[in-house]
């Protein structure tokens, strides 16, 4: 096995583990301990990427699928216990920055014909906020860590939607609007 093609492996475990978490009962030890190895390896595929000098264009959506598919599963997951416990005005909220999110992709789509999603680091704070949520909904803070949830991904999608209407091309990795250079922003 070749080290530069594990970060890609890792990705693909994170998958597999995704898939096995649809099996697991809620709550259970085994549901927490598949879930923060998932968890886990969504930080060491990108670390060991980045060491091993082995980032691609193919890791990176392999990344983003993988992303994609673990917050699908479980946000179905937890919806009816969310649902049950987080006021209306909290719903509304997250549909409006999934609007903004979808219509990020939108633009990417149109203007650079492929599918992209940035790697920022508020999407990596609202990602880790997200994926503690299970850890939470069993606390009395969930609401409260949904609100902070709310503030933090409607930060992240604004910042995401800024950089969209602003870049020039999808493939230099942009960690901050505040980090990208000039020649890289639209005219």
């Amino acid at each position: 096995m070749k080290l530069k093609n594990l970060p890609n492996m890792i990705t693909a475990l994170r998958i597999i583990g995704t898939l096995c978490l649809i099996a697991c009962e809620n709550y259970t030890m085994e549901f927490y301990v598949v879930f923060t190895l998932c968890g886990l390896s969504d930080v060491v595929d990108g670390f060991l990427a980045r060491v091993t000098h082995s980032v691609s264009t193919l890791g990176a959506k392999l990344d983003s699928i993988a992303d994609l598919l673990f917050y699908s599963v479980m946000g179905v997951k937890l919806l009816p216990d969310m649902i049950r416990i987080l006021p209306l005005w909290l719903w509304m909220a997250a549909a409006a920055v999934i609007l903004i999110r979808v219509l990020c992709y939108i633009i990417t789509g149109i203007r650079f014909k492929c599918f992209a999603s940035m790697h920022t680091y508020m999407n990596k704070l609202t990602g880790f906020t997200v994926f503690v949520m299970p850890y939470t909904i069993i606390s009395g803070y969930f609401v409260v860590h949904c609100i902070v949830l709310s503030i933090i991904s409607a930060i992240s999608t604004l910042e995401e939607l800024v950089m969209t209407l602003m870049m020039k091309d999808t493939y230099e990795p942009k960690r901050s609007i505040f980090l990208m250079s000039k020649k890289k922003i639209a005219a």
